[in-house]
């Protein structure tokens, strides 16, 4: 029997590729380089292929699985990008004083702000995640609120009419929202109609939105428009390497924050 020719080992290592990033949502290009035992270099052409040809798109780093119209499952979206989320959720609670009142908004990103404001003092938060009325209820500090509605049990989020309505019981002095897409001219995306609309009711009753995202969401592909950044005071996030997006913030007057290049309050 011949050996197997380089476009068949080429072929099998596309399809163990997109095996794995459906398994994890995710694939980095140094795991994938020992794993196959092939250089960095090598990987990068066949995420930069699989990203052309497939529902592959390409962060830094590695790549993740996206659509046009799914999100990646909450478990892989948790593990994906970790330490930028932790980073981002750092300097993300920096910015909120003492005694403050705050929105906190489904999401990933936004859990790790929850987990950043152990030190705070007199805090009235409000959310419909109930992963962060979980990380903050261990909190003395900090008055809880959980919104009232349907719950998503996925990601344990509440959305429809009744969070909707509940949140248009208050204004509050911050909201920090996530995004699961950005595009390079600003608009917020995300894949649920429920959700965006929840997003929007929180944006519009808060008097200073922090948007929180790391740079994989810069470019991928959702349906629902939450917005653009003229409705955002601040973006955190690990890094800007587009420079379509970096001008849309200048644009909007939005302050940047960018923890790759070490923020300090």
């Amino acid at each position: 029997m011949s050996a197997p020719s380089l476009a068949d080992a080429v072929a099998v290592r596309h399809e163990q590729i997109l095996e794995l990033a459906h398994r994890a949502g995710r694939v980095v290009v140094e795991d994938l380089a020992a794993r196959f035992n092939v250089t960095p270099q090598t990987i990068r052409k066949d995420l930069n292929l699989l990203a052309r040809t497939t529902m592959l798109a390409r962060v830094h780093g590695g790549a993740i699985i996206t659509s046009g119209v799914d999100n990646i499952a909450y478990d892989a979206r948790r593990i994906f990008a970790a330490e930028a989320k932790a980073a981002i959720g750092k300097a993300a609670a920096q910015l909120i004083p003492n005694g403050a009142s705050l929105f906190i908004n489904i999401g990933t990103t936004t859990e790790a702000v929850a987990e950043n404001l152990g030190g705070h003092r007199d805090l009235m938060v409000i959310s419909n995640n109930l992963n962060v009325i979980d990380i903050l209820s261990r909190n003395k500090g900090v008055d809880l609120v959980a919104v009232g509605g349907q719950v998503r049990r996925p990601d344990r989020a509440i959305v429809g009419p009744l969070a909707m309505a509940f949140i248009r019981n208050f204004k509050v002095d911050f909201a920090f929202i996530g995004a699961s897409a950005i595009e390079p001219d600003g608009s917020l995306l995300d894949f649920s109609i429920d959700e965006v609309q929840v997003s929007q009711t929180i944006i519009a009753h808060a008097r200073h939105v922090i948007l929180v995202a790391d740079s994989s969401k810069v470019g991928r592909p959702a349906p629902v428009r939450i917005g653009g950044l003229d409705v955002v005071d601040q973006f955190v996030t690990d890094r800007v390497d587009d420079g379509a997006l970096r001008a849309s913030c200048e644009r909007h007057g939005v302050r940047l924050i960018e923890t790759d290049f070490g923020y300090q309050p």
